[in-house]
């Protein structure tokens, strides 16, 4: 039973804001790594508790936010992909999919440092249909033949994963407080109105996602129709639709593809 773990930074228990934890140069940068990475071993745990027999973890932040030396020794780590972007380096061989640290996408209410690739972007959709980064990843594997059971974040997040995953298991370990789309705003505005959240204590919050990641990856053994991932089928049509930023203008960029959701995304952005 192969499982590909997608990660990113902003959905994780005690990761406050952007400013302070999610770059370099941010003065808990390091903490907020070793907060994801400890979260990234509960998903393990459970996993193998459960069944695994190779977990590949792909290090999904934008600037990287796993600390290796601390990571499970029984996960493989992989940062980077090959050719294209998409799918991060998922292939026909894993049988299963799962986030950790994710975060809602762009234009979410009650969100936590909600955003779509960036805070620039206002929304994407695919064959009209809104998703985030978690639904691009999720389309991008169950066009390979990998089926998404787990996702940890906050609420907003796992509320979105729900909805595009019926039968999806989800953990979330804090939520947020803005009812705000922000759908009018600059990057530099928009960055800055997500940042109210209420967290779990980062303990708490890795109970909880060892004990949601054993039973997403248990079920899925006994009863994989539980999950229920879209049928895919083409054209697909991307469209994103980005804000402005310092002096460059909002923009539309769109692509299609007659069958492969991962040609369509990739085209979109090369």
């Amino acid at each position: 039973m192969k499982v590909y773990l997608m990660t990113d930074m902003e959905g994780v228990a005690g990761v406050i804001n952007a400013p302070d934890w999610i770059s370099p140069e941010s003065r808990y940068y390091e903490s907020g790594k070793t907060l994801l990475t400890e979260e990234v071993n509960a998903v393990v745990d459970g996993f193998f508790a459960a069944g695994a027999t190779k977990i590949v973890v792909q290090d999904g932040h934008g600037y990287g936010a796993i600390n290796g030396i601390l990571l499970d020794e029984r996960a493989e780590l992989q940062r980077g992909w090959g050719l294209w972007p998409y799918p991060f380096g998922v292939d026909r061989g894993f049988d299963a999919m799962a986030w950790v640290g994710q975060h809602a996408k762009a234009g979410t209410t009650f969100a936590h440092l909600c955003h779509t690739g960036s805070f620039g972007v206002i929304d994407f959709t695919a064959n009209g249909i809104s998703i985030g980064e978690f639904g691009q990843v999720a389309l991008c594997c169950i066009e390979l033949g990998a089926t998404p059971i787990f996702g940890s974040g906050d609420r907003a997040f796992a509320r979105e994963a729900e909805a595009l995953i019926p039968g999806i298991g989800t953990v979330e370990v804090k939520y947020g407080v803005n009812p705000k789309v922000g759908a009018d705003l600059t990057t530099e505005e928009y960055g800055n109105i997500m940042l109210g959240a209420v967290h779990i204590h980062p303990d708490k919050a890795r109970e909880r996602i060892r004990r949601g990641a054993y039973d997403a990856l248990k079920r899925y053994r006994e009863n994989p129709e539980s999950f229920r991932p879209p049928k895919l089928t083409g054209p697909f049509t991307v469209r994103v639709e980005c804000r402005p930023s310092g002096d460059k203008p909002g923009y539309v960029r769109e692509n299609t593809h007659p069958d492969s959701f991962i040609k369509a995304i990739n085209g979109l952005y090369t």
